[in-house]
């Protein structure tokens, strides 16, 4: 099944049938909603992200502490979480602005550690991140290695923005 009917069964499972009649007849309106129902979610991440109205989704794939400039493969702060999850957010905010999107645009996240005790930096690193923005629907996964020797964290960013 494509990941986007998953997303809009998980919706429609938690919050009930969306709405879309009313955006739809709004032109160029998107409206994205956060919601947590549980008191241990508040201030961890949103159970459910519901957006509606004409928009662009921006998929960004697994983005770690890979140097852009050096050769592939090649891990900054090795050994070094909090370095590479930092790193890792600043590279998401600059692959979003490319795209015309902000961290606050972000609805779904899913994020690989290879260590489950980073699981509270983690946790720390993400909040930071986001500041004030909502933080999105977020999946955390403790996986035995990522994609290259020396990566410890990878996050997958689902974010849509409205149609210009």
């Amino acid at each position: 099944m494509p990941r986007s009917l998953i997303l809009v069964a998980l919706i429609v499972v938690l919050t009930g049938t969306p709405d879309f009649t009313r955006a739809q007849t709004v032109p160029g309106t998107l409206e994205k909603k956060n919601y947590t129902y549980s008191e241990w979610t508040k201030g961890r991440f949103s159970e459910a992200v519901t957006v509606t109205g004409p928009g662009k989704t921006i998929y960004l794939a697994g983005v770690g502490a890979e140097d852009e400039n050096g050769a592939a493969g090649a891990i900054l702060h090795k050994g070094d979480f909090m370095g590479q999850c930092k790193y890792a957010y600043d590279k998401i905010k600059r692959l979003l602005e490319k795209h015309g999107a902000t961290l606050g645009d972000v609805a779904k996240m899913v994020t690989y550690i290879t260590d489950v005790r980073h699981q509270p930096d983690y946790g720390k690193c993400r909040v930071e991140a986001f500041g004030n923005h909502p933080l999105p629907a977020h999946t955390l996964l403790t996986i035995n290695q990522l994609a290259w020797p020396g990566m410890i964290v990878e996050i997958d960013v689902t974010a849509v923005v409205p149609l210009k």
